[in-house]
């Protein structure tokens, strides 16, 4: 895969999030990045690992769950091209939860050596990326109220919402519909529910006629009920530099 297209999402992003400039963006895109091909349901990096490289999404779906001691386990966020979901591995040297793919994925790992060298050489590259770890901070809390607060068919709504707002800054909407790549069973580890509670979550809107979610693609059947029900503000995904 062309050097440029590694690193094409991650500068679509960048530039909504943050507004970097073509320096910056020259610096990024000078740094190596070693790709490599991953299944679905493979372990990128797991919990008690020593990272030595953060992992850039080129293609696909990754997420980053916790698995308690009974076996039981809470997907704590999903991943889009273009993201660095272990980007604190560059300073927190021991993994706590663990990233693994969410479908076929293309990766591009970059060595912890060069992201310093980067940050220490292009200081405005280092906020830019600090920013991000602060967006992914703002995220978690959102997630940790949708999971605690809301009813199980507004979570699912909420969770779906922030999705395609992301893939829309990266130009993967399409009209009225998007992919969410995750099963039944996932969908109930995302929402702290059981698989059953998520296929009635999921019936439910459909029979509504708010979501139709269909092997892995989401379907928005009815925009202000979607809106209404996932009590969704934008605000925390900071997807402008002015936020």
């Amino acid at each position: 895969m062309p050097s440029d297209a590694v690193r094409a999402a991650l500068v679509r992003r960048l530039r909504t999030s943050s507004g970097i400039s073509e320096e910056d963006i020259k610096e990024i895109n000078a740094v190596p990045i070693a790709v490599r091909e991953y299944p679905a349901d493979r372990p990128v990096v797991r919990d008690g690992d020593r990272a030595r490289e953060c992992c850039l999404i080129v293609e696909g779906f990754c997420f980053r769950s916790k698995t308690i001691s009974d076996g039981k386990r809470q997907i704590l966020s999903i991943h889009v091209a273009g993201e660095i979901p272990d980007l604190m591995s560059l300073f927190l040297h021991v993994m706590d939860h663990d990233l693994s793919t969410l479908t076929p994925c293309t990766l591009g790992f970059i060595r912890h050596e060069a992201l310093q060298r980067l940050h220490r050489r292009t200081p405005n590259v280092a906020e830019i990326f600090w920013r991000d770890t602060l967006i992914d901070a703002a995220m978690f809390r959102e997630w940790i109220v949708n999971v605690g607060q809301r009813s199980a068919p507004a979570r699912l709504a909420h969770v779906m919402m922030e999705l395609r707002e992301r893939l829309r800054v990266i130009g993967l909407v399409t009209g009225n519909s998007f992919d969410m790549p995750l099963t039944q069973e996932q969908i109930g580890e995302a929402l702290g529910i059981t698989a059953v509670h998520a296929n009635r979550v999921i019936r439910q809107l459909r029979e509504e006629r708010i979501v139709d979610l269909n092997r892995g693609r989401v379907t928005v059947l009815d925009e202000a009920g979607f809106l209404e029900l996932a009590d969704f503000d934008d605000r925390y995904l900071h997807l402008s530099p002015a936020l």
